[in-house]
């Protein structure tokens, strides 16, 4: 990328990287199973055509406003789950504004420990490390924060309306495209770090069967390709602004803007199901905390902690 508009001499590439010619061999070719385009040309060298999708650090930074989120950037070819690579370092006291990123996930994961499923190279895996001056019983509000951030920069960059389905949940004429999982380590007062989990689809042209009825991606959406570092850019830029909001005024922005943009949040019925507890009613609008708030048949009105949210 340093020399992309010239011929680069193998001799050169491979003193520079310190390896011998046959390993620099190989290193191509990697390179071109991840999508560049990398021309050789006999006796002269290599030149770099077209560079890939990949969601390297530099590349991140490249376009990242100044600001805390992706500070420091952890990047992986392929990782169990950035949420458990998250919490790992945020056990071993990373800053706030740690972000975790993966081309792949073999075990990606979301709320009540379902699984999402993270091909290489087409989605967006990436968890965000926070250290919130919030009480344990405020931190929900970081899910709705991240709704709202995630579903403003899709909607401004597919040019599509995005919806999002109470709490985690950005969807896109009806389908997910998009699902967020929040974990925290707590003390009885405070929070010590959040993780924000965000997996959204991206460039997948093909969903599995089974989840085809209800998943989407953006590039299914709209016929054409998205570049991942953009949308995460985007996604962070976001965040953070609703973030700084968060610690300025507390929870009631984002409460209003994720009431503005949900059509989940006040009049659509819905069924809720908590374990074997299943809630039935018309949404109402959100507590002061985000709390989906749900009138029942019979009149009285519940407030929704946790649950999954479907339209009845």
């Amino acid at each position: 990328m340093e020399n992309a508009t010239v011929v680069m001499s193998g001799t050169k590439l491979a003193s520079e990287l310190r390896v011998p010619h046959s390993t620099l061999w190989e290193l191509i070719e990697r390179l071109r199973e991840w999508g560049a385009e990398v021309r050789g040309l006999p006796g002269t060298g290599y030149q770099l055509v077209k560079v890939p999708d990949v969601l390297t650090p530099k590349m991140i930074r490249q376009r990242l406003h100044a600001g805390a989120f992706g500070s420091r950037i952890h990047h992986y070819y392929q990782v169990d789950s950035t949420m458990n690579e998250a919490a790992r370092l945020a056990a071993a006291k990373a800053p706030q504004g740690a972000l975790v990123v993966a081309e792949e996930q073999t075990a990606g994961r979301g709320r009540f420990g379902r699984s999402w499923f993270s091909p290489r190279g087409t989605g967006l895996y990436f968890t965000l490390i926070l250290r919130p001056k919030l009480a344990p019983a405020a931190a929900p509000i970081l899910t709705l924060l991240a709704g709202v951030a995630v579903a403003e920069a899709l909607a401004e960059l597919t040019d599509l309306p995005t919806d999002v389905r109470w709490p985690n949940d950005v969807l896109i004429r009806g389908k997910k495209c998009c699902g967020i999982l929040v974990e925290m380590t707590a003390q009885p007062e405070r929070v010590e770090h959040v993780q924000i989990g965000v997996g959204v689809n991206v460039n997948q042209t093909a969903i599995p069967a089974e989840l085809a009825a209800e998943a989407t991606s953006l590039r299914r959406e709209t016929g054409r390709a998205f570049s991942r570092v953009e949308i995460l850019v985007s996604i962070l830029d976001r965040m953070e602004r609703y973030y700084d909001l968060l610690q300025e005024r507390g929870a009631a922005p984002i409460v209003e803007r994720f009431g503005e943009i949900s059509s989940y949040a006040r009049g659509k019925r819905v069924r809720v199901t908590d374990g074997p507890r299943v809630l039935t009613g018309v949404t109402v609008g959100l507590s002061p905390e985000g709390m989906l708030l749900v009138r029942r048949d019979d009149g009285q009105t519940e407030s929704v902690l946790s649950g999954v949210v479907r339209p009845e």
